[in-house]
């Protein structure tokens, strides 16, 4: 592919000056329609070193209002970004809805530098490939409009290039050990961009190899193409509308249906208070032992908890969270998404949660109210709720490739336990802050909400990140099953290492 790159082509100086004022201004135009519709925009540019990537990224600054775009400088990850999935400093950086994000170099260090460098075994750098495809996706499916250059020289430029970088001492710097070094590398560095190209450049999110002999042609090549990537989004959304979020309809019984995975539960499952206490203080014990193995093996924790009104989920966090160092451990509590949560792509707020690795992270509820609450209420549409099951489990499977442990619970009571919980919580003064209107209107919509659940239970437990369903008429039986499993699940990981 490179090889059939013309590295001759130049603009004249009139044609420049004649066309290049006016992409300036349609940039900016751009730029506020996206703000205005609500479009993300991720620009990135990777190539050779002394490409021009600076030169391009402060030209485009000068144009754009500073007010709507963020510059990202990336570099080898720091020592707390080396803690956690190696996607999470970029779902980080993320573009809000209507803004821009430039990445001078990206998330292809890992298949570029990294494999280069030796940093990384090729299992490694080839898995980070269908991580980065998975990304991109989830991002240009909902709406970020996703810009690649690839700045292109040949070796014999380049070499000119970092020449006359070191005549001059203000500019010497940008040429050391490290860049010659890959310049004696060129050909092994072609094969390893060439691979990138062709693995990753998708209808969605494709690549743009340009021509960067010249200043002049570089920028209106880069110009043009950003300009034409906003516009076709802008486009699209003009002529094909999202559709509306609709509530979930009624389901209709089915005679094939049979019984579900929540029907076959022995909801009569208890636990005596004796018992319970004597098996709580062992758990507890044995929770702390591991906590302090799972920090010292560096092994990464996420404990998800989510489940019926009522069902118990506060109780059986705080039972965890007693047997537990607090320096270890956080719990985030997931409510509606605020403001600024809604402009961002739906996981971009859970992957800022995860923990670092050593840590342990509980979620009172997660992600997966997009396909609960969210489809169930309408708040998103059919097409979001839909792919976020393949969402959900990339995620989940991202984080157990770093190695991360996923204990998911779902806490299940049945209709009659659910009242009983609700008049309690209502006929009591110090609980009355638990039950709402909300939680009543939630009751009227059992059998939806009980579709939606084995949605997700047969399509999200996973062989990495299986469910746990808790039955939790009796509140003691669940703690005690909860506790357990997040044991035996951290010392299967403990034992593996």
């Amino acid at each position: 592919m490179l090889e059939l790159v013309d590295l001759d082509k130049r603009l004249s100086k009139d044609l420049y000056a004649k066309v290049f004022s006016k992409l300036e201004q349609e940039l900016g135009a751009c730029q506020r329609a996206a703000r205005k519709a609500g479009v993300p925009v991720v620009i990135i540019f990777e190539g050779w070193d002394a490409a021009g990537k600076g030169t391009i990224i402060n030209r485009l600054a000068q144009v754009l209002d500073p007010r709507g775009f963020k510059v990202h400088s990336i570099l080898r990850p720091t020592k707390n970004e080396r803690l956690h999935p190696w996607l999470w400093r970029f779902w980080d950086a993320l573009p809000a809805d209507g803004t821009f994000a430039i990445f001078d170099r990206s998330w292809y260090r890992r298949v570029l530098g990294d494999r280069i460098s030796g940093r990384l075994p090729r299992d490694r750098w080839q898995a980070a490939y269908e991580h980065i495809e998975q990304f991109e996706r989830q991002l240009a499916d909902a709406g970020t409009v996703i810009v690649k250059f690839w700045l292109h020289i040949s070796k014999k430029e380049q070499r000119r290039r970092f020449k006359r970088l070191e005549e001059t001492a203000a500019t010497a710097w940008k040429v050391g050990r490290r860049q010659w070094a890959n310049h004696r590398r060129y050909d092994e560095w072609t094969d390893a961009v060439e691979e990138m190209l062709q693995r990753t450049s998708t209808p969605r999110a494709p690549w743009t190899i340009v021509e960067s002999t010249q200043g002049r042609f570089r920028r209106t090549k880069v110009f043009e193409t950003v300009i034409r990537a906003v516009k076709e989004e802008l486009e699209r959304r003009a002529q094909s509308p999202a559709p509306k979020p609709q509530p979930m309809p009624t389901p209709e019984p089915s005679p094939t249906d049979g019984q579900s995975v929540l029907d076959r539960l022995d909801m009569s499952l208890s636990m005596e208070r004796d018992e319970y206490e004597r098996q709580l203080k062992k758990l507890h014990k044995r929770l702390f032992r591991i906590e302090h193995e799972l920090y010292a093996q560096r092994i990464p924790a996420v404990i998800a908890y989510e489940g019926v009104d009522a069902g118990g989920k506060g109780g059986n966090i705080k039972r965890l969270t007693r047997g537990l160092d607090p320096r270890g451990y956080e719990v985030v509590p997931t409510g509606p998404p605020t403001p600024v949560e809604k402009s961002q792509h739906y996981l971009w707020r859970f992957w800022r949660k995860i923990p670092k690795a050593g840590h342990i992270t509980i979620f009172d509820r997660t992600w997966y109210g997009r396909v609960l609450v969210e489809r169930v209420e309408g708040l998103c549409t059919e097409a979001e709720w839909r792919r976020a099951y393949r969402e959900i489990n990339e995620f989940e499977r991202q984080l157990t490739d770093f190695g991360t442990v996923i204990v998911k619970f779902w806490l299940h009571i049945d209709q009659e336990e659910q009242l009983r919980r609700f008049q309690a919580r209502q006929n009591a003064p110090y609980k009355q802050w638990k039950i709402t209107d909300e939680d009543w209107r939630n009751r009227e919509k059992w059998p939806k909400y009980e579709v939606a659940v084995i949605d997700v239970l047969n399509k999200t437990s996973t062989t990495n990140a299986p469910w746990t369903i808790l039955e939790a008429n009796c509140k003691l039986y669940a703690r005690i099953k909860a506790l357990r499993t997040v044991a035996e699940a951290i010392e299967d990981a403990l034992a593996k290492r």
